[in-house]
């Protein structure tokens, strides 16, 4: 089956890739989408002078369906050696949100994707506590928890994130403040698809009652951090931070109010720019094509 239209229908094409950088690079692409009937109508790239990787992403309109674009640009990504990829612009992407008890962030998502200001589509949420089915029922989605009381619970719940994946074709998984350290093994399966949230403080504090903590030693930033997921806990690649300025007056729950809002929307931008194919990474950092 084919994606192809008559020559009076436009398809809007993103084009993302990376490859190592050389001349002739933007060239080769340009030709192309010529080839291809198509003409741009964003066009960003970027040369890392720390890799010598180039990225690029371009949206094009084209009376050229899937069959007959991949077709022209295939000896670019041959020449090249790119790793790239085509893609509808504005078309969902298929989302798991992972949850535990705090349900701001679950919140906004469900919220953003069903005002359509959030270009995915989650067809499950999926959490280690019932604590959030009544919020996740009001926005008609459906919701599965899976308690984790040992290791053996915990194999099984990670199981049932990787038959979710394959059962719903599943883009991306989200931590939705998902309170729950990711096995190595799940990670690996996740690579590159899988984002996480968390507070941002300076200075940092871990463990129990970070807002607490962060109240008694008077801090003046409170922030967050959204990233890709990997086996090194919370060091993958950042895609988006935030943070807003505080002082001595605020309490504990005005500091927890306040991180969560944070949280929420720096989530939010960070599965957005995933959606829209505008997040690249190049080694230990991301490269966002705003």
């Amino acid at each position: 089956m084919t994606t192809d239209a008559p020559s009076h229908h436009l398809f809007h094409w993103v084009v993302s890739l990376s490859c190592d950088d050389g001349p002739g690079i933007v060239h080769a692409v340009s030709g192309a989408i010529v080839a291809a009937r198509g003409n741009i109508t964003e066009s960003q790239q970027f040369a890392s002078l720390d890799t010598g990787r180039f990225f690029m992403r371009v949206q094009v309109e084209s009376p050229a369906g899937r069959e007959e674009f991949e077709a022209a640009l295939a000896p670019v990504r041959e020449r090249w050696n790119m790793t790239l990829h085509l893609d509808e612009v504005g078309r969902p992407l298929r989302t798991l949100v992972l949850a535990s008890t705090a349900g701001h962030c679950v919140n906004d998502l469900l919220f953003r994707q069903r005002a359509g200001q959030l270009p995915v589509e989650i067809p499950l949420v999926l959490s280690n506590h019932g604590t959030l089915r009544d919020l996740v029922d009001f926005y008609q989605v459906p919701f599965e928890s899976l308690a984790i009381t040992d290791a053996a619970a915990k194999r099984a719940f990670e199981q049932r994130v990787l038959d979710a994946v394959d059962e719903h074709d599943i883009e991306l998984v989200v931590l939705a403040r998902y309170m729950q350290i990711l096995t190595p093994e799940l990670c690996d399966a996740l690579a590159g698809r899988c984002i996480n949230i968390h507070h941002s403080f300076l200075p940092g504090f871990k463990g129990a009652n970070p807002y607490r903590q962060a109240h008694a030693r008077g801090v003046k930033l409170i922030g967050a951090t959204a990233h890709f997921v990997t086996s090194d806990l919370d060091e993958g690649p950042i895609i988006e931070q935030n943070v807003v300025r505080v002082d001595h007056s605020r309490s504990v729950a005005e500091l927890v109010a306040i991180g969560q809002d944070e949280e929420s929307r720096t989530l939010s931008q960070a599965v957005k720019w995933f959606a829209e194919r505008r997040v690249l990474v190049d080694g230990a950092r991301t490269i966002i094509f705003r």
